[in-house]
């Protein structure tokens, strides 16, 4: 548990303007992971920390692929 945390908490700490298009498919894919593997965890224990660490990788999330998707719709 402690390790998907430091992942979550470099994702978050992360900078994510000037990245390329191939770099916001991998994060994108990452954070999925992450997300379900966190999700996995928190099905079990249902601690709080963990859905409030999901709701801030979610919302990273949705701003990468809003991204991806304004390059590839052009």
């Amino acid at each position: 548990m402690e390790l998907l945390l430091q992942k979550a908490e470099e994702f978050e700490s992360r900078k994510w303007s000037r990245i390329t298009t191939s770099e916001r498919v991998q994060a994108s894919r990452e954070l999925k992971d992450l997300i379900l593997e966190i999700n996995e965890v928190y099905k079990k224990s249902r601690d709080q920390h963990l859905m409030e660490v999901m709701k801030r990788l979610t919302t990273i999330k949705k701003k990468v692929e809003k991204r991806l998707k304004m390059r590839i719709d052009v």
